[in-house]
């Protein structure tokens, strides 16, 4: 078969000048293609691994004993014996004046962080959790927005070996605390409000809530970030203002921890049930995002990267460990295309220097979509334009050529919160074809696996990593035997993590995404719960059942439509409509409102009472029945022709 021509190739001199070229130079492979480098990094990872520690030069209290003492899946153990602090990592690559921190909005303003400056209230936040009574291990939750907040609270966590996690204040309290309760956190630090298209929203009741809902706080920190007063309330913990624990004198010192001490908690969609927290270790995190963003992102001093994200969307973290590499992160609270100025955020990456511009195939394909044309704004500091959460078709990559930058490295991404990292993307010495990702990460053995558990090429199957990533989960909160975490990657193929995307694997080397192939919502990047959804559209009296689905569509887009079966009398009109979307709104956040909302017949079940998810997405996009569904095995199968039948309908009207 031969090879497509790229849409890019990579300039000779930049690839020269690239990390990833000094590392393999380090590595004793300097004429080496990255193909060659990859083969290395997936067969040799002792070796691989161990270069990226000496090249990174990991600061470790105590060294390692050996680079990867059990390889088995899961329970790969990394570097024992190596105690370190990812905090001290992430503070110790920056000149004392240099900026670390740029804090943005969607009205324009902004103000700076320097490193002497984030060093000092990391200290500071760090020594007020201590006498809260916060150490190694213990819980420490943010209800933040994407402010330098955030990453002070988080740090000055990590400083003394503590817990974090983080939600979206976008989150109703119930579905922040379905996820934070389960943690039993001893500290809650929140904002009072947030930005989004032109409105201040105050979360200080919803504080409040949230703060009632988890009983085990010892306190709770109250940040001002909008402005907003906050006033006098029956909080059931001590409350401490942000200005007090963010202001003292103090010298920083992190706790040297186990290599895999946990670091952070980030939470899936909770699909079905409560949200599984999934936790990950300084170390692993440590040398992943040293790879993912020093290597294949080209990141170091004097480089700035901005990245549209939340504060619980995986891609918050990498945006923290942009630190890690001594680089400039951009924080932005705010809409990413405000109604008001839908190209805000490239002309703060124009006025602010960005090097790495990063967003979701959405975005590009709504700025396209709207004639918005980036280039009025001088944007010549722009190298990189990531673009993560969903499949980028191809149409995309001209549009980034013509309104963003001729020699412009357009790198589309798929990894996972799972493991909060990448596992296909472009690096500064991969070709780019419109609609693919470059090649596999470094140190990723990534394969498509047909429906026997055999790798393909040139086909699609099932995308699997065959061998450990240091960045793996840990293990999953409150699964102590280790059940749900095996079950979620393992069950499939033992030994061998099954990721959930459908992939292709190219005969040159690069990676095409199919989309999810589990019922997972995913939305501008943010992964969904439909559980969220179905608990809060189904307390409502005129709905007597619900069903919402995520469906990527062949130009790009995503049709997440909400199918109900309305309750005896009741009648779908605007009015209905119109509350269905308050209660999502309130109830779970505003990411979760459906695209369409539908009267349906019937949710088909399976014989045990499972709603088909999967199924009714697949039938949607088009899949023949015999694909998808026995009818035998479903509740009611006149309902699987019926799904069937709708989304030939739309198809129909889309030609």
């Amino acid at each position: 078969m031969s090879v497509p021509d790229p849409f890019m190739t990579p300039d000779p001199q930049a690839v020269a000048d690239s990390n990833l070229m000094d590392f393999a130079r380090h590595a004793g492979m300097a004429d080496s293609d990255y193909a060659a480098l990859f083969r290395w990094s997936v067969t040799d990872l002792e070796g691989f691994w161990a270069t990226v520690w000496e090249y990174f030069d990991i600061d470790a209290d105590t060294p390692y004993e050996q680079v990867l003492a059990d390889e088995r899946m899961p329970g790969a153990r990394w570097f024992p014996g190596a105690t370190l602090n990812y905090a001290h990592h992430a503070l110790r690559n920056l000149a004392d004046d240099a900026v670390a921190v740029i804090a943005l909005d969607e009205t324009g303003s902004c103000y700076e962080v320097t490193a002497s400056r984030l060093r000092a209230q990391v200290a500071s936040v760090a020594a007020t959790l201590c006498e809260l009574g916060v150490g190694k291990g213990d819980r420490v939750v943010g209800y933040l927005p994407n402010t330098p907040h955030a990453i002070v609270a988080f740090l000055a966590a990590a400083s003394l070996g503590a817990v974090w996690s983080v939600c979206g204040q976008d989150y109703a309290p119930k579905a922040a605390a379905d996820r934070f309760a389960q943690l039993e956190p001893t500290v809650l630090i929140a904002a009072d409000g947030y930005l989004f298209n032109g409105t201040t929203h105050d979360r200080r009741d919803a504080t409040l809530e949230l703060a009632h809902a988890l009983p085990t706080l010892k306190a709770t920190l109250l940040v001002g970030h909008v402005g907003l007063p906050w006033p006098a309330q029956p909080y059931p913990s001590l409350v401490v203002p942000w200005e007090d624990a963010a202001t003292r004198t103090e010298e920083l010192t992190c706790a040297p921890v186990p290599f895999d001490h946990p670091l952070w908690v980030v939470f899936s969609s909770g699909t079905t049930g409560l949200p599984k927290g999934i936790v990950h270790g300084h170390g692993g995190v440590l040398l992943e995002h040293l790879k993912t963003l020093g290597l294949h992102s080209d990141l170091g001093p004097g480089q700035r990267l901005l990245w549209y994200t939340t504060t619980h969307w995986m891609m918050w973290n990498l945006v923290v460990s942009t630190l890690l590499t001594g680089a400039t992160t951009c924080t932005y609270d705010g809409s990413p295309a405000p109604l008001a100025e839908p190209d805000t955020l490239w002309k703060l990456a124009a006025r602010h220097r960005v090097t790495v511009f990063g967003t979701s195939p959405q975005y590009l394909l709504g700025m396209a979509k709207f004639g918005i044309d980036p280039s009025v704004h001088d944007l010549s500091s722009i190298r990189v334009v990531g673009c993560t959460g969903s499949t980028l078709p191809a149409s995309a990559y001209p549009w980034v050529r013509d309104h963003v930058g001729e020699r412009v490295l357009l790198a589309s991404i798929s990894g996972g919160t799972d493991v909060v990292s990448g596992f296909a993307g472009s690096s500064p010495n991969t070709p780019v074809w419109a609609g693919e990702l470059s090649a596999p990460h470094l140190g990723v053995a990534l394969a498509a696996y047909d429906a026997e558990g055999f790798p393909v090429v040139d086909r699609v199957g099932e995308l699997v990593v065959t061998r450990p990533m240091p960045s793996m989960p840990l293990y999953f909160w409150n699964d102590p035997d280790g059940r749900r975490y095996r079950e979620a990657y393992f069950s499939v193929h033992p030994g061998v993590w099954r990721h959930g995307d459908w992939i292709t694997v190219t005969g040159h080397g690069s990676v095409i995404v199919h989309g999810r192939s589990d019922s997972t919502l995913n939305r501008n990047g943010v992964r969904l719960g439909s559980a969220d959804i179905h608990d809060v559209v189904e307390r409502l009296p005129e709905i007597a059942e619900a069903l919402v689905i995520g469906a990527e569509e062949p130009d790009g887009g995503y049709w997440m439509p909400l199918f109900v079966v309305l309750a005896a009398g009741a009648e779908l009109d605007d009015t209905l409509r119109d509350r269905i979307r308050e209660a999502i709104r309130g109830g779970a956040s505003p990411r979760h409102v459906p695209d369409d909302i539908l009267e349906v017949p019937g949710i088909p079940h399976t014989r045990t009472g499972k709603k088909l998810e999967v199924p009714v997405k697949r039938l949607l996009q088009g899949t023949p029945v015999g694909q998808v569904v026995n009818p035998a095995t479903v509740d009611a199968p006149d309902l699987i022709d019926y799904y069937a039948r709708l989304g030939a309908e739309r198809r129909d009207r889309s030609a």
